[in-house]
Formats: C-alpha cells, structure tokens, sequence
C-alpha cells in the first residue's frame, strides 16, 4: 500500500499518543486530531488491513514495526523541520503547521540533506 498522508499523521499521532499514555484508543486519536470517531474508525480499519498497527478486544491500539518505522520516520521529520524553521525566526505555531505538511513531501534524499546542515550547524555551535 503507497503510504498517505492521512495515514501517516495517523501514525504519528498514536505514536506521539503511545508516548504519553499506557493505552490508545480510536476516541483518543480523534480527540487528539479534532477528527469525526467514526473517520478514526475508518482510518483505523485501514491501517490496521495493512498491517500498520494491531487493536485488541479492548480497543487498544498498538503499532506493528512497520507502522511504528512510518511513524518515528514522520515524528523525526516534524521534529526537526519545525524546529529548524523556528530557528530561521519561524513562530512555534507556523513552524509546526509547515512542517506537518513538508514532512509528507519533502524526500528521503532531501530531508537527509537538511537534517545533516541541521547536524553540522550544531556542532559548529558547541566548539
């Protein structure tokens, strides 16, 4: 299945969920997203047909490593392009906001450049 967006910001979010609480639930997400429940439920179904995360008979929602991979995959991308836009004077709220939707576009190649200017800029830094 071709990862999209949507799917990989719901990764994310159970990701970022899975961090903060001992279980996830579909209500979480869609609290946490601002989404519809029965919208999570589809996403959920989807995700989990394609093998991306596992629900249990209670309803807790857990990534398979393929879907934990998207998900720190996109976690790291956010991470690092929004703090690298605050960094070039971004406000925190437009720099997350851009970053959410460069993360999905931005290729491995170029993200990977990014992230090592990013790196080098640091280390010049701390000498």
């Amino acid at each position: 299945m071709k990862m999209n967006e949507s799917s990989e910001n719901y990764l994310e979010t159970i990701l970022i969920l899975s961090n903060r609480k001992p279980h996830v639930r579909s209500i979480d997400i869609a609290n946490e997203l601002d989404f519809s429940k029965p919208s999570v439920s589809v996403a959920m179904r989807n995700l989990r047909e394609n093998g991306y995360i596992l629900v249990d008979q209670d309803g807790y929602i857990t990534l398979t490593d393929s879907g934990k991979q998207v998900a720190e995959t996109m976690y790291e991308r956010h991470t690092m392009l929004s703090n690298w836009l605050m960094y070039l004077g971004v406000d925190e709220k437009t720099a997350a906001e851009d970053a959410c939707r460069i993360e999905h576009v931005v290729s491995a190649k170029s993200f990977q450049a990014i992230k090592d200017h990013v790196t080098k800029g640091n280390e010049l830094l701390e000498k």
